[in-house]
């Protein structure tokens, strides 16, 4: 026994993922060293995250043999929220607009990421100085009656609310007061200038409130049952922990969570400082680079599903590719190609083992029709959510939810027109409803390669679809095992090509135009002529994720270097949500509205002074008492603050002229742990 180990602290890290929930029971050792003692995964039960919680905890728990009692810390990342944004789903909230006009929905991505949700405009906000305009909240109070039984929550945003809130704050009390619903003001969540943009990220935030509420509910309520009195951790975009608490309030911050603690366990598990790190999961392919030992960070903002934030996270580029992606043919060509994702579907196997013969009869039932139907195979099913987060359907899609039940119905039986089909897809996107259908892990059952499902339910599936037609009307593939292959050498194809774009697109080119090249396609098919073309990649890859070994065997053919896949590369997640430690900052601005003024802006609060050293020191006292505050209520005591000033200021005829200063304080340390 290594020395000390009976009083080394133990650590509990959990993972929520769109398919699987992994738990890794971990031993901290000095200097940051340390070992895994056990590691389990458990099925997502989205219906009910409890059940998943407790099935990979339990199991850990049970392999490690030890009394729940003696876990110091809990950290959780997940993939819940990043997969929402990529789907294209989450709660309906109202937009309340300050001081902005309806042709400001079409900058940033606002209008698309909206959709049908309401929003509200109110006139009000201030200027660049943080000077306010006349507020009139009349409008939004008589529209709260009727939305606050339709929305699931509200986002607010002011214009210019990072250099005063005050509207902001009005139009939040107001909200609160009348309905009782979770909140969002966009001046909490950036400081940053680009109202939009900056309402886009609130309109994200506030949609992922109830999920990310949901998840750490699940997850207190588990840890009291089983007598774990540790403090609760949620690894946030930038691969730093933050509290339970901290994390319910800013749930837009959790976006990349599980890809940034994926980062932080390659880190620790293969002790490289340079790599790309490719992370496959059932929804999604996430790559980022590590440069000098951490993750690149985007500075302008994380972008997901298509859409820019203002969250500050790892330079990770999601893309919807993995083991549970949709399957489907290119349509209009010859020799059509394999197509994977975006979407997320739920595998047959795994809707078989879950529904056993009320999946398998209906798939044959369809085989032994004389023709095949493009719903073939497909199964919709309600996801279990509250029925409050239902509301504001409209008719038919109110009408064709009451159809969907609880027990997978095939599509062919539930839709009866084409315009049904854009119904269903719109209970999808608000997390309604569940599509099952045939996917790459359907695949790896079929060829015996994946053994956790039913893999009866696999090849039925894989059988419906071998029957789909090419261009010349013949049947795609011979067999449902020539089917499952070339489904998987698209998905090792497909995975080297978003690896590529994110290599270029570092290297400051465009990544996806520069893939889709024809000199590009041929040097990664090795189709080379007289002229011989090859990529290489500058450093090794870490493959991550439980189908890495699986999907990622052939890619270093196709990316010119080594793939390597860690020992414990299935619980990286969960692994780097107990190794990392607590980070936050928070930024003062000071600027010059008139000569001889300087304005402080920082937190709540605007103040001027005479002197622009006396307000520099007050920035300085502002954000380091923000920070601090604000380090304690991410989960640490143990806080080391540095603060930073960025001054910009030009001369003219000899004479110094300030412009403005950002005077930001960042505060890192280990999280607290149980006595």
């Amino acid at each position: 026994m290594i020395a000390g180990e009976k009083t080394a602290p133990l650590f509990l890290g959990i993972d929520t993922g769109g398919t699987y929930t992994d738990a890794v029971l971990w031993r901290e050792m000095p200097a940051g060293a340390g070992t895994v003692l056990a590691k389990a995964k458990a099925l997502t039960t989205r219906h009910d995250l409890t059940v998943g919680i407790s099935g990979a905890v339990d199991a850990v728990l049970g392999k490690a043999d030890i009394n729940p009692a003696a876990i110091k810390l809990v950290s959780m990342s997940t993939t819940l929220a990043t997969n929402a944004l990529v789907e294209g789903q989450g709660g309906r909230v109202a937009l309340v607009m300050i001081g902005f006009t309806e042709a400001d929905l079409a900058r940033g991505g606002l209008k698309s990421a909206l959709s049908s949700d309401p929003v509200v405009f109110v006139p009000g906000g201030h200027d660049v100085h943080g000077m306010a305009q006349p507020l009139s909240l009349s409008a939004l109070e008589e529209a709260l009656p009727a939305l606050g039984a339709s929305v699931s929550g509200f986002a607010v945003c002011a214009y210019f609310a990072t250099r005063n809130p005050g509207h902001e704050l009005l139009a939040c009390d107001m909200i609160r007061e009348k309905t009782g619903l979770p909140v969002t003001a966009s001046h909490e969540l950036s400081a940053k200038l680009g109202g939009p943009r900056r309402a886009l990220t609130t309109l994200l935030n506030a949609r992922l409130i109830s999920m990310i509420d949901s998840l750490v509910t699940a997850t207190e309520r588990f840890l009291a049952a089983r007598g774990i009195a540790a403090p609760l951790m949620v690894v946030r975009g930038d691969g730093a922990l933050v509290s339970a608490a901290f994390a319910r309030a800013r749930p837009i911050e959790t976006i990349l969570s599980g890809p940034a603690a994926s980062l932080v366990g390659a880190r620790h598990m293969t002790g490289l400082d340079n790599a790309v790190v490719s992370d496959i999961g059932g929804t999604t392919t996430d790559v980022a680079v590590l440069d000098r030992g951490r993750p690149r960070l985007d500075r302008e903002g994380a972008t997901v599903g298509g859409y820019r934030t203002m969250v500050e996270a790892v330079a990770m580029r999601t893309f919807g590719l993995g083991g549970d992606s949709e399957v489907a043919l290119e349509e209009g060509a010859l020799e059509p190609r394999i197509l994977l994702g975006p979407r997320r579907l739920v595998p047959l196997a795994l809707t078989g083992m879950v529904n056993g013969e009320a999946i398998t009869v209906e798939l044959e039932r369809q085989l032994r029709a004389a023709t095949s139907s493009r719903l073939d195979g497909r199964f919709a099913v309600r996801t279990g959510v509250p029925e409050r987060l239902a509301a504001g359907l409209a008719p038919l899609e109110a009408k064709l939810y009451e159809t969907i039940g609880t027990i997978p119905l095939p599509l062919d039986k539930v839709l009866v027109s084409n315009a049904q089909n854009a119904t269903l897809n719109r209970l999808v996107a608000r997390g309604l409803v569940h599509i099952s259908g045939f996917t790459p892990s359907d695949a790896a059952h079929v060829l015996g390669r994946q053994a956790n499902w039913d893999a009866a339910s696999a090849r039925l599936g894989a059988e419906l679809f071998a029957r789909k037609r090419d261009g010349r009307s013949q049947f795609i593939a011979r067999s449902p095992e020539a089917l499952a292959k070339r489904v998987l050498v698209s998905l090792t194809r497909y995975s080297a090509e978003v690896i590529l774009e994110t290599a270029f697109a570092e290297d400051g080119l465009d990544g996806a135009a520069t893939v889709a090249h024809a000199l590009v396609q041929r040097a990664v098919d090795g189709r080379n002529g007289i002229a011989r073309l090859t990529i290489t990649l500058d450093r090794p890859m870490v493959g991550l994720g439980a189908s890495a070994r699986l999907h990622y065997a052939g890619l270093p053919d196709l990316v010119g270097n080594d793939c390597i896949v860690p020992e414990d590369t299935d619980v990286a997640n969960a692994l780097g949500a107990v190794v990392g430690q607590v980070l936050v900052s928070a930024e003062a601005l000071v600027t010059q509205p008139v000569e001889g003024v300087f304005r402080l802006s920082s937190g709540d609060e605007m103040c001027d002074f005479r002197d622009e050293g006396a307000a520099l020191a007050a920035a300085e006292t502002s954000v380091r008492a923000i920070v601090a505050d604000r380090s304690r209520r991410a989960g640490t005591d143990t806080a080391e603050i540095e603060i930073v000033r960025d001054i910009s200021a030009s001369t003219i005829e000899g004479e110094r002229l300030f412009i403005e200063a950002h005077v930001e304080a960042v505060a890192t340390g280990r999280p607290r742990i149980a006595e």
